[in-house]
């Protein structure tokens, strides 16, 4: 079965599907050596397909593990995978992946903070993105100037903008001091600086705006800001299924706990075994020495077989047996108690 070339390489997080047409009109791609062109579709897996001169790893839907992450943005980071200034991306903190790289679902204005959804399944990040699916966002929004009910009236009735209509789909107050109010407003689109052109509309200025849910999913209050917390499978299914895509069986968390279990068993089973020997009586056979003798072999004089002196390097203290590791444990074996020189105020007789 055929597919179009960008939604396979969604599939395979290359970026949203927007993205990789650009890239393609951009003659970046080639399959089997052949540059791509807009309307390509892939009919085998098994093909070469190269972004900018690197082979893309092709996969099927049934064989990629969705991942999602919720990221708590802070404000002045940029929605960008690199910066020419220099500047903090959303992306520095993230983990870093092997054969595959994070979508971020949508974008946030460098002044406005809260949550940011990443996936590696590019498909899903265009559709929860895109306009057709009236994904709710909401954001707790501070505004600067008087607001009256025939205002929030306005928003929710809806306003036109310089990119058409737009509207709340809901204002809630909660409360503030003279000029300063909160609300908190949900809308179902992601134009650009929509929240505070809605505002502005109304002749207030939008002084701290930070997203709090997307979709069911709410921006936990424990997770700190630049921090990342991966969702389970229950929520990554309520994802997708919001956007009609098949339901996932087990996400990379359950798979990396399976992986730990059955390192954790063989660690198990090998210190069982360990006390079943000691309990059995079972010891290791000594070792021979280098030299093709056992400690027996050596005789008691203090000359070992082969001639040469036994006083070579002191013996070495070990950690916790009374010396420090690197001092002698006590006098060498070539040496006497009876062998002392005398004092030197005694006299001779």
């Amino acid at each position: 079965m055929s597919e179009k070339l960008q939604k396979v390489l969604a599939r395979a997080g290359l970026g949203s599907r927007r993205e990789i047409e650009s890239m393609i009109l951009a003659g970046r791609v080639s399959i089997n050596g052949a540059v791509a062109k807009l309307g390509d579709r892939l009919e085998d897996l098994n093909a070469h397909v190269r972004l900018d001169g690197h082979s893309v790893q092709i996969s099927a839907p049934s064989e990629q593990v969705c991942r999602v992450l919720a990221y708590n943005k802070p404000e002045g980071e940029l929605c960008t995978r690199s910066d020419p200034e220099g500047r903090r991306t959303v992306f520095d903190r993230l983990p870093r992946l092997n054969g595959a790289r994070w979508v971020a679902v949508g974008r946030l204005d460098a002044n406005t903070s809260g949550m940011l959804l990443f996936t590696t399944d590019g498909e899903l990040a265009n559709r929860l993105m895109h306009p057709s699916r009236q994904v709710q966002r909401e954001y707790m929004v501070r505004v600067f100037g008087e607001v009256n009910e025939q205002m929030v009236k306005n928003l929710v009735r809806g306003v036109e903008l310089e990119d058409g209509e737009a509207r709340f789909e809901d204002v809630l107050y909660a409360g503030g001091e003279g000029s300063n109010h909160t609300f908190y407003v949900v809308i179902t689109e992601g134009r650009n600086r929509e929240v505070r052109r809605l505002w502005e509309s109304q002749g207030v200025t939008v002084s701290r705006l930070k997203r709090v849910r997307y979709g069911d999913i709410y921006l936990n209050k424990e997770l700190p800001r630049g921090g990342w917390m991966e969702l389970g499978l229950d929520e990554v299914n309520y994802l997708r299924e919001m956007v009609e895509l098949r339901s996932e069986k087990e996400t990379f968390l359950e798979t990396e706990t399976k992986k730990h279990k059955s390192r954790n068993q063989k660690i198990r089973r090998a210190v069982r075994r360990h006390e079943e020997r000691v309990e059995s009586g079972e010891t290791r056979k000594p070792r021979n020495s280098r030299r093709g003798g056992t400690q027996q072999d050596k005789p008691a004089h203090g000359k070992p077989a082969h001639g040469k002196p036994a006083h070579g390097k002191p013996a070495q203290g070990k950690r916790g047996s009374g010396g420090r590791p690197g001092k002698p444990m006590g006098k060498s074996s070539g040496q006497s108690s009876s062998r002392q020189k005398p004092p030197s105020n005694r006299k001779p007789r």
